[in-house]
């Protein structure tokens, strides 16, 4: 029963409320997944609220669809909010997005606890495979903010 944990922080310079407008919107997730994930919103889209349910397909693996279903659990409006997976290739995703103004902009922490399926075998794909994805993702996901924002120091 090992739960992994996925800590980031980034400092971007742009005000609070131009950061919550952007990362408290599902439809921009698009822009800062890579590409050859084929991110695509089903439903879900707008205004995040406690209690929306946003489902998509991602392509992780060998492009193979999978359908993915998270609710957002908790917002505070310009503070943080939280997406738990419903449906989904985990048995656990707990993802919580935090917002600080620092002087000059903003620093983002991402936190993701997640636990796998399979026992022993997602241990194993977790070390040969899923825990580098998912730095790999959230590499992409760094430079693609940068990209769009800039960055208040450089890395």
């Amino acid at each position: 029963m090992k739960v992994f944990l996925l800590h980031r922080t980034q400092r971007i310079p742009i005000s609070l409320q131009e950061a919550w407008d952007f990362f408290s919107k599902p439809e921009n997730l698009q822009h800062i997944t890579p590409p050859y994930m084929r991110f695509r919103i089903l439903s879900g889209s707008g205004t995040m609220y406690a209690g929306q349910i946003i489902t998509y397909t991602v392509r992780p693996l060998l492009g193979i669809p999978m359908f993915w279903m998270t609710e957002i659990t908790h917002v505070a409006d310009k503070q943080y909010f939280v997406d738990e997976q419903r449906m989904g290739p985990y048995a656990f995703w707990h993802h919580q997005h935090h917002f600080r103004e620092i002087p000059g902009g903003v620093e983002m922490t991402d936190i993701v606890h997640y636990r796998l399926p399979w026992g022993w075998i997602g241990r194993i794909a977790h070390a040969l495979h899923i825990r580098k994805q998912l730095h790999e993702i959230f590499d992409y996901r760094y430079q693609a903010v940068k990209n769009i924002f800039g960055s208040l120091h450089e890395d």
